[in-house]
């Protein structure tokens, strides 16, 4: 017999030796795919922890704007005269002695720029006690945080040394901006009472949602301070501010305004108005702003 191994041998064993060498491709193969799957998965979940953090957030604010929005406007609407009726009412006796002037010692005159030099001792007095322990009971309208030491210097220099017409540093994010706001909204209070009202501007209804949180934590107020007719009234375009505040001053009353740390660009009728604070942003801050929006 021969020893030459048969055809079919050789065969066969050609056949196994292709199979064991494509079995060891594919399985090459998938130890490479399973690595690209695990770099996926740990890059998709680093990346979704923080991008799910900032559409949480902006969605958040998006809302809180949205509902005040909505409530502003049905207050608005039930003010609205259908039907303006005209009244005739008959000269009286009493009208002579009510149109008298009130004396200027009982009503001080709202403020211009450069006025608050006589309250510079309670300006400051009130300033200290803000550094004090927080009060989180504290009437509506009255500081119910703890305010840092540089906010303090810049409400002082805001006050006394630019009259309650200038801008200042941003304290680096809009939280600690809005108990700055808010620390010069209790102050205004005081010297004030409700002869004024606060006009915020910022362009993004998130922006505006932050800071309707952050005045509502630090002075204790509801969702019904915010409003036409309310304290507070939110605005993400200059031009309806400048109107809102026109119509302050024609009644007499006085409009305070805050500009947001990333307005860029203040419309000039802005800044002929006798109250407003404008926070300035850093660099490193309009980036993360940009960022993030």
């Amino acid at each position: 017999m021969s020893d030459d191994p048969s055809p079919e041998t050789s065969w066969s064993d050609l056949a196994l030796t292709e199979l064991r060498q494509r079995r060891e491709e594919l399985q090459a193969e998938i130890v490479q795919l399973e690595g690209r799957l695990s770099q996926i998965q740990a890059e998709i979940e680093s990346s979704f922890a923080g991008q799910s953090d900032a559409v949480a957030r902006r969605i958040k604010g998006f809302q809180d704007y949205l509902v005040g929005a909505l409530q502003e406007l049905a207050v608005a609407a039930e003010q609205v005269e259908l039907i303006p009726q005209q009244v005739l009412v008959k000269p009286s006796p009493l009208d002579a002695i009510a149109a008298k002037p009130e004396d200027s010692s009982t009503q001080p005159p709202l403020t211009v720029a450069g006025q608050f030099q006589p309250d510079g001792a309670l300006i400051r007095e009130r300033l200290a006690s803000f550094g004090n322990q927080p009060d989180f009971y504290a009437d509506p309208w009255k500081l119910r945080r703890s305010l840092e030491s540089s906010g303090a210097g810049y409400l002082e220099d805001w006050f006394l040394g630019q009259g309650g017409r200038g801008a200042q540093p941003s304290s680096g994010s809009r939280s600690r901006n809005a108990l700055v706001a808010a620390a010069a909204i209790a102050i205004l209070g005081e010297l004030y009472g409700d002869r004024f009202q606060t006009l915020v501007l910022a362009s993004q209804p998130e922006r505006l949602g932050e800071w309707r949180r952050g005045l509502q934590d630090c002075l204790g107020l509801a969702r019904e301070d915010f409003g036409p007719s309310s304290g507070i009234v939110l605005f993400e375009r200059p031009d309806a501010l400048i109107e809102r505040a026109d119509r302050l001053e024609e009644r007499g009353e006085l409009p305070f305004i805050v500009v947001d740390a990333t307005e860029q660009v203040i419309d000039i009728p802005i800044l002929q108005f006798p109250l407003w604070l404008a926070f300035a942003a850093g660099p490193e801050e309009l980036r993360t702003e940009e960022e993030f929006y």
